[in-house]
Order: structure tokens, then sequence, then C-alpha cells
């Protein structure tokens, strides 16, 4: 008697995915890791982030949001739902991703990371509402997802290159420069987060106790870091075409330029016009747009060409006529 198998190895056996569905599935995480920030904002921004006042159901006594919670109800429960579609595109691209022939074991294992995150930030979710809105579990909440979009992008990238043993594109200083844009583009995210935790968008109507500082003070924090960013990401675009870099890499630094300039503009719209709900959608939007062309550009830097199988050796003449 063989041994038993898997439903996912069940699947492996019986199909192998093309590349171009490798990376659609791949890349359908990243998107609706995206969307789940976007509507996660949404939440707070309309004021819902208590419609439903408990986790896992919506209330004491039912599972679905109820007509009395009205619109704040259906926001909060229609983001919990949309939860339950990001873990349909995790799990396509686990799927896609262990049929892959020959099994890549180090994809599969990228693939899993971004369920169990996912897996995690429910439950972060819950508490989130649990301790009602507590700003600091509001942003732990926010980073996570970005973690989640983090390895959905390295996910995505890696089912375009093999698993050999990765070789630099770039010379080594250019590699510290993208360190050193990556660490400080984390730090502006996180950043953001006590904007948000201190500003006037606390998720609910109802008295939401927020950061201990002045948002102002915090929103000058944050623009320090992103004029940090955006000199960097200068400083690399220069750098690359002074190094000669492949087309595909100084074509990431520029997105991430055109990103940079979008987003700072947004930030300070948004900052003078008093902060309008529309204005902060975009603004998580163009975080989101920015990490990505950050995590693209640092993986670019480096290739993992597809293994080469072994030529076989022709066999010897005279030995052959022995």
């Amino acid at each position: 008697m063989g041994p038993v198998l898997t439903p996912l190895a069940l699947i492996a056996r019986r199909w192998t995915p093309s590349p171009r569905t490798l990376r659609r599935a791949a890349l359908s995480a990243v998107m609706m890791s995206v969307l789940i920030i976007i509507t996660g904002g949404a939440v707070r921004l309309t004021g819902s982030g208590l419609g439903c006042d408990t986790w896992p159901k919506c209330t004491d006594d039912s599972l679905f949001a109820t007509p009395a919670q009205g619109f704040h109800g259906a926001v909060e429960f229609g983001n919990r739902m949309l939860t339950y579609v990001l873990s349909a595109a995790v799990g396509w691209a686990i799927i896609a991703v262990r049929s892959v022939k020959p099994r890549r074991r180090g994809l599969t294992r990228l693939a899993w990371v971004q369920f169990w995150i996912v897996l995690s930030n429910a439950v972060l979710g819950g508490i989130t509402v649990w301790m009602g809105l507590n700003p600091w579990t509001v942003a732990g909440h926010f980073l996570a997802a970005n973690a989640l979009l983090t390895v959905a992008v390295v996910t995505w990238h890696r089912t375009g290159e093999g698993d050999t043993a990765p070789r630099p594109r770039v010379p080594g200083p250019v590699r510290r420069l993208s360190w050193a844009i990556t660490i400080t583009s984390g730090l502006l995210i996180a950043l953001g987060t006590t904007v948000t935790g201190s500003g006037k968008h606390a998720g609910d109507s109802s008295d939401v106790p927020r950061m201990p500082w002045d948002w102002t003070v915090a929103a000058h924090a944050h623009a320090i870091a992103a004029w940090v960013v955006c000199a960097l990401a200068i400083a690399m675009w220069l750098v690359l075409r002074v190094v000669d870099a492949p087309d595909d890499t100084r074509a990431r630094a520029r997105d991430l330029l055109i990103v940079l300039v979008m987003q700072g503009a947004v930030g300070y719209v948004q900052y003078f016009t008093g902060v309008p709900e529309i204005l902060v959608a975009a603004h998580m939007l163009g975080s989101s747009l920015m990490w990505i062309a950050v995590v693209r550009l640092a993986l670019s830097l480096r290739e993992r060409p597809p293994a080469t199988p072994a030529i076989p050796a022709q066999a010897d003449p005279e030995l052959a006529k022995a």
C-alpha cells in the first residue's frame, strides 16, 4: 500500500500549470493583498471599525451583519468577507506553486507563508475589535497586511526565476543603497501609522483612544522620512545609469520615483486640506504601490537563472569498439 497523498499532492499529480498560469496565480495574491489594505482603510475612513462589535461573530447573537447595524455594519462585515476572497487567491497561488514540475520547495514555502500571515492577521483584526480599535493594534494590523504584501510580491517575482543561488547584477555599493531604500521605506510606512493613530480618522464615531502625541508632529516626522526615501531613490536612479545596470532594473528605479512623486503630492495636499477621506484612501493605495516598487527594485538587483541540465557525456568511440 502506497503512501497517503494529500489533496495538494493529488492535484499536483494530475495537473501542471503553465508558466503564465503560475504567474497569474501569484499576481492574484498580490492584487488581493493591495485590495484588502484599501478596504481596511475604507472601514476606518467611514467610521465603521466597530460596525461589527465583536469577533468572530458580527454581534453576540449573529454571525452576519444585521439591518439594525446599518451602513457601518455592512462595511465592516463586507471587509471581513473579503478576507475569504484573499484566502482564495492565496490558496490558488499555493495550489499552482505546489503543482509546478519539478517541485519548487522554496517557492511553495513562500506561498504557505502568505497563508499563515492571512490567518494570523485575521486573528489580530479580531483582537483589534475586542480592544475597541486601540490605535496600536490597528497599526499592527496594517503592518501585518504589508508583511503579506511583501511575501506576495516576492513570491510573484520568484515565479519568473529559477531556483539556483542568486547572483548580483550590480556592484555591492548599489545593493547596499537598495537596502537603505528598503529600510527607510519600511520606516516611512511605520511612521505613517503614527499619523493615523493620532489623527482624526479613528475608525469609529465613538470615543476611540489615540496615540499620545500631536498628529501634526507625527506628520512632520513622516514627511522627513519621505524626503529621505526620495533622495535615496534619486541617487539609485542616477547610480544605476552610471554602472550601466540592466534595463529592467533601471525601469524599476524609474517606477519608484514616479510613485514617490505622486504619493508625495497626495500627502501634502491631504495635509493642507484637512485630511479628507478620499485623499487618505488614495494615500493608502500609494503606500502599497510604493512598497511594491521598493521590493521589486531590490529583487531586480540580483537574478536566479533557471538551472540548465547537464549535457550527457558522449561515449568514447574507442571504448564503444571494445
